[in-house]
């Protein structure tokens, strides 16, 4: 997959079909999407592109960005995994969030990218303020002849897919109902920090993760988990709380890999967030603690 930043940038080379969105966590809904672009895009002989925001529109527009489901590199190989060509880059600025909707199209769709083809989601809004809808979007594209496809909303269990609501099932500990939405498991990605290697001494060590990005934090308690080393999967325990029994003040992320021996200090490790096992308990003594841990395992390794 190719990727250019538009800033002085001009696409001469061939005509394009263009998914536009943020694609927050390229969920099964932005898949459709993504998806029949290409489709179309072969239909037609355009080369199947999309245009990402280097910052969120909210970060721009409202002053704060939403939570991560996905960092840029994850977000980017999901994308080229589904058939996207070309990846255009543009900041998203006050320059470009003053642009009505008509210059938008005119401006960058047209007289920058060489579109011929937007796929878009029911709910997308473009230029100033939000002020342009999928209507806007149709009239405008039948005014300056090109092709607009909409792709209606997509249900999981009854619910509308969104990135917001995937958001709140993730903090509300529900990993089942959010990575059916997303078409995969949440994950998470950070660096390994010392700890006070309590884990260790109790014969369960565990990996103590400082994260990459603002990611939305499950509810506190212990997580069925598969970690990435290396590329390698492991299947793992994940607590994520004060850790009660010890009075931790901090929130930790800590994780047992399970048959995994080796030195984790300052390397990147990925965790998939599985399923929610149980709350943080509170233990009376070391002992209740350890029979608990090894509970856990048993969990884990049965439904790995």
């Amino acid at each position: 997959m190719e990727k250019i930043r538009i800033d002085n940038f001009k696409e001469d080379r061939f005509e394009t079909a263009i998914a536009l969105g943020n694609f927050d966590g390229v969920h099964i809904g932005h898949k459709k999407i993504l998806l029949n672009m290409v489709e179309e895009a072969r239909k037609l002989n355009l080369v199947p592109s999309i245009l990402l925001f280097d910052n969120h529109s909210k970060l721009t527009t409202k002053g704060k960005a939403p939570m991560y489901l996905t960092i840029k590199d994850q977000k980017e190989e999901i994308i080229e995994s589904l058939g996207i060509e070309t990846l255009y880059n543009i900041k998203f600025d006050e320059n470009l969030m003053r642009l009505q909707p008509e210059e938008f199209v005119k401006d960058i769709l047209i007289d920058k990218l060489n579109t011929k083809l937007i796929v878009v989601g029911f709910d997308y809004r473009f230029g100033h303020k939000a002020s342009g809808d999928v209507d806007l979007l149709k009239e405008l594209a039948k005014k300056y002849g090109l092709g607009v496809k909409v792709i209606e909303p997509i249900y999981v269990d009854d619910i509308l897919v969104s990135s917001t609501k995937i958001r709140e099932l993730i903090l509300d500990g529900d990993l089942e109902l959010a990575n059916k939405m997303l078409d995969r498991n949440f994950q998470i990605s950070g660096r390994v920090i010392p700890g006070n290697k309590l884990g260790r001494k109790l014969g369960f060590p565990t990996a103590n993760i400082d994260l990459l990005a603002g990611y939305p934090i499950p509810k506190h308690g212990v997580y069925r988990t598969e970690t990435i080393i290396d590329g390698k999967r492991y299947a793992s325990a994940t607590n994520i709380g004060y850790n009660q029994t010890f009075d931790n003040k901090k929130v930790k992320i800590e994780c047992h890999i399970i048959d995994f021996k080796g030195d984790l200090y300052d390397k990147i490790i990925y965790i998939d967030l599985i399923e929610f096992l149980r709350d943080e308990i509170k233990f009376d003594n070391l002992d209740d603690l350890i029979i608990q841990m090894e509970e856990d395992i048993k969990i884990v390794l049965a439904r790995h």
